[in-house]
């Protein structure tokens, strides 16, 4: 897709012509993927140069007389769309951060709309989606789905001229059911303006179709960039309950912080370092094993596993995210999830305590975590980071070095890839009656301490039976930068 796009670009007449920009005399050409303009000499110079790939910073274009208006999507502060924004737009209003707009003065209306025909034509061979539908949440973190979907996203959909449907979610599970009806031929996308739960929803929506084979093809996203990547889509199944995760599973430390520190919310983004410090302080250390089919590289970590149970999920019902509905009557014709044959792998075990075991599909756990530095999107691997029993004194270092992915080196860490997974959790260390937290994707799906919620999923998988996780590689698709 990228070379027949660069074939179509390189194909296309380059374009020069006087003009002006932010009121400077200049000459700009567009050639290829890429509008530029200099300064010229002259009464009218002192402006600077510039330039504009269209695939990663412009939006659209549209033509207003001789004005070329060229909307452009900066990150921070672009000097180049700043310099070029006309004087109007200079004074009290200040622009939104992250849309601008370049203005290119033409010398007539006609060279105007060849040139707004010419860029319209390369952004229309970029392969960006033409209709999105858009589910809003606005019940997500402090209640801001639908101000940041005015603000932030709607302003970036309107200047690239993309058509869309919104709809916002009335209760847990809504996008899930969405996902499971929707009309899928009159889109070329779905894009979620929430957290983590809602995009977990839609792909477990998607995957309970009759038509799942070609429904969990369209691409999900939040912003739409104009590039795809393969996702991988995790299935986690214990018995005849499955549930499908495309970010990441965690067990003991970070999913403790993860879902404990929600009692304080109140304390914004802070619950998490102030959690964090007291479960290091008050360090819990779980039992268990931890088997896995290793990626190519990691064959010798563990001790091997000379037999193991099957842990097929014949008949599996998605009772952790679909029993709560009574719309999905056709679960055999639902995905039933990757099939591994354990017989036919070699299966390799770490024995506990741990202190924490994280299994990811994507580099970052947030904007400040790297969770996985070697993840990569499509590669068919998951990435699993288990922290070690160690001293309170090591863990606190190694929180610090997360943000960087650099705590995966420590001597207290086993840092690994795997083909498929499976988790047999145990008690807390000096303890006969309490577990830990399995959480996924957010989510809470198996409890061992004794607590529930009410927010929480109804039908949780038990705490202490194996689960397991098998990767199905770049079963979906996922809007994103290059």
């Amino acid at each position: 897709m990228a070379e027949e796009q660069s074939k179509a670009q390189a194909g296309a007449k380059a374009l020069s012509e006087p003009v002006r920009v932010g009121g400077s005399a200049a000459e700009a050409t567009l050639s290829g993927g890429e509008l530029a303009w200099r300064p010229t000499g002259g009464s009218g110079g002192g402006g600077e140069a510039g330039r504009l790939e269209l695939e990663s910073e412009v939006l659209g274009v549209r033509v207003d007389g001789r004005a070329l208006r060229v909307a452009t999507f900066a990150r921070g502060d672009d000097a180049a769309a700043a310099a070029a924004r006309p004087a109007t737009c200079g004074g009290g209003e200040r622009r939104r951060e992250r849309e601008r707009e370049v203005v290119v003065e033409m010398e007539s209306e006609e060279a105007a709309a060849a040139w707004g025909d010419a860029m319209r034509d390369r952004l229309a061979s970029l392969g960006r989606p033409k209709r999105l539908f858009i589910i809003v949440n606005p019940y997500g973190g402090k209640r801001g789905g639908r101000k940041i979907f005015q603000t932030e996203v709607l302003p970036l959909i309107e200047a690239a001229g993309i058509l869309y449907t919104m709809q916002e979610t009335k209760h847990r599970l809504h996008a899930q059911e969405i996902a499971h009806s929707l009309d899928l031929r009159k889109y070329d996308g779905i894009v979620c303006v929430s957290g983590d739960g809602v995009l977990v929803e839609v792909v477990n929506g998607l995957l309970q179709r009759e038509d799942w084979n070609t429904a969990i093809k369209i691409p999900l996203g939040i912003i739409p960039a104009g590039h795809k990547r393969p996702l991988d889509v995790t299935s986690v199944v214990q018995g005849k309950t499955r549930f499908f995760s495309v970010l990441m599973l965690t067990w003991g430390l970070v999913a403790d912080i993860d879902i404990e520190s929600e009692k304080y919310r109140w304390m914004g983004s802070a619950r998490l370092d102030f959690y964090s410090l007291l479960r290091v302080v008050s360090l819990r250390r779980y039992n268990g094993r931890v088997l896995f089919v290793p990626a190519p590289g990691y064959e010798g970590l563990g001790d091997l596993v000379e037999q193991i149970s099957s842990c097929k999920s014949n008949g599996a019902s998605t009772g952790v995210q679909e029993d709560r509905s009574n719309d999905f009557n056709d679960e055999t014709c639902a995905y039933a999830g990757p099939s591994i044959d354990e017989a036919d792998h070699e299966w390799r075990s770490l024995d506990g305590p741990f202190v924490s075991v994280w299994i990811s599909g994507v580099p970052f756990a947030s904007e400040n975590v790297m969770t996985a530095p070697e993840a990569k999107f499509g590669d068919g691997y998951l990435d699993v980071a288990i922290i070690k029993d160690c001293p309170r004194s090591a863990l606190a270092g190694l929180m610090f070095q997360m943000k960087d992915g650099s705590y995966v080196k420590s001597p207290y860490v086993e840092y690994f890839k795997v083909k498929a997974l499976r988790i047999e959790p145990g008690m807390r260390v000096g303890s006969t009656t309490k577990g830990g937290i399995i959480d996924s994707d957010g989510e809470v799906i198996a409890r061992g301490d004794g607590s529930h919620t009410g927010d929480e999923i109804e039908h949780l998988m038990a705490y202490g039976p194996p689960i397991q996780l098998t990767v199905d590689q770049g079963l979906a698709t996922i809007f994103s930068p290059r």
